[in-house]
């Protein structure tokens, strides 16, 4: 019995190792926008959060709605959660994605469409 509870840890470790290798691999531009979707998402979760990435911005809440879903929003997103690490953690653990991941989103976004 006790080398069943050492495998179950073990696999989970193993599990879990796997899923945080995944979670540092390049994304692609689809992948880039659904994290800005979720960052949007969660932020429009606490009003307060919200409020201050209008208020940063200069959006109006509007705004924000007809273009949730062009480049430069996203973008904003993306950056202003980057630009807070306690923000950008809780959003990270929130989503179970890899805070680095907000990042490499932004690279992706910034660069040139083909």
């Amino acid at each position: 019995m006790p080398n069943q509870l050492f495998m179950i840890g073990k696999e989970s470790a193993n599990q879990g190792e796997a899923s945080m290798r995944s979670k540092r691999q390049p994304i692609d531009r689809e992948a880039a926008e659904a994290i800005a979707l979720q960052g949007l998402a969660f932020l429009a979760e606490e009003p307060a959060r919200l409020r201050r990435f209008l208020l940063i911005t200069g959006l109006e809440p509007g705004e924000v709605r007809a273009r949730a879903s062009t480049p430069a929003l996203m973008l904003a997103v993306l950056e202003h959660l980057a630009a807070d690490e306690s923000l950008l953690l809780v959003f990270a653990a929130g989503r179970k994605i890899a805070a680095e991941s907000v990042g490499l989103a932004i690279r992706v976004l910034q660069a040139p469409q083909p």
